[in-house]
């Protein structure tokens, strides 16, 4: 089992016969308050990995080009002697250099045993179909997260994730708005549903989006889609990017959902200036720190958030 500390590529560490594992995916119902930590993200999966609740024989960390936090709670663990390996995504997209991390990233794990790069791909096709059904009111925000939040490890099973997909039903959901939920998962686990609550949808999760969109099968292919993620480059392309989707998605409104301590944080405003101030899209900020349900005082202000859509539209 392959723990993973943000994206990296599903496709590679399955073709080598191994399976992936986001670590990220405990926090949300962790109960741990770690003692030393910035993030709560980086430092719950480390205390998890460390304590031995989460079980994995090598660790990748993502050095460069998404979480920088991830960098040193992974030293901890190499430290504590669990066989670590650091990729990095090229911040001008290169697609040689990414070629280059992805065949270093295989040869960490032990060299190509497998065909998976084509099953993969059917996978996170199938995983883009319930996207759209999501997009047109067929599935709820709360089911269409899962599939596309696991989409990063594929629920370290390839045929778990496959048993996922197959158990997602058509059914019609009530809303008022459709939104855009911008920036990292959020961190508390009913915040989908509290939303649905308020009549707002979320159509459009942009990372997880981000781990269901990036596929190919083959080194070369996987090397090209993922040199565009655009969490690993430069902001300018992410605002391109998120403004074709808003379009695409027919997007009545932008919540950002920011974690303390992350750096993504201080990429507020500058998505704040162009969506909202130059495109015009409804925007709040929703800013998270530990796990739990969601807060009184976010609850507040996205009710209040909620009154102001129907005054403006």
């Amino acid at each position: 089992m392959i723990g993973i500390t943000a994206l990296v590529p599903a496709e590679v560490i399955y073709s080598c016969g191994e399976s992936a594992l986001d670590l990220n995916n405990f926090v949300p119902n962790s109960k741990l308050e770690p003692e030393d930590k910035l993030c709560a993200w980086t430092a719950i999966w480390r205390e998890l990995v460390l304590r031995g609740e989460v079980r994995i024989d090598k660790l990748v960390v993502v050095a460069g080009g998404d979480c920088y936090n991830a960098l040193v709670e992974g030293e901890k663990i190499e430290l504590a002697g669990k066989p670590t390996h650091y990729f990095t995504y090229p911040f001008d997209g290169n697609i040689e250099v990414m070629k280059e991390q992805l065949e270093a990233l295989a040869e960490f794990l032990g060299g190509f045993s497998s065909e998976a790069f084509d099953e993969v791909a059917e996978l996170k096709k199938l995983a883009l179909e319930v996207h759209e059904m999501r997009c047109n009111g067929e599935v709820g925000a709360e089911q269409g997260f899962l599939i596309e939040v696991s989409g990063s490890d594929l629920m370290g099973s390839l045929e778990k994730y496959r048993s996922a997909l197959e158990a997602v039903e058509e059914k019609e959901v009530d809303y008022e708005y459709r939104v855009a939920l911008l920036g990292i998962p959020p961190i508390y686990p009913d915040f989908h549903a509290f939303l649905q609550e308020l009549g707002l949808h979320v159509v459009f999760d942009e990372m997880p989006f981000e781990f269901i969109r990036h596929s190919g099968k083959s080194i070369r292919e996987v090397a090209r889609s993922y040199a565009s993620y655009t969490f690993a480059g430069h902001i300018k392309h992410r605002l391109r990017f998120l403004e074709s989707q808003l379009r695409r998605h027919h997007v009545d409104a932008i919540i950002h959902f920011q974690q303390f301590a992350c750096h993504h944080k201080l990429e507020d405003r500058l998505l704040r200036d162009y969506l909202n101030n130059k495109l015009g899209y409804p925007y709040i900020t929703i800013e998270a720190d530990l796990p739990s349900a969601t807060p009184q005082q976010a609850r507040l202000r996205l009710e209040a958030f909620a009154e102001r859509l129907r005054e403006v539209w």
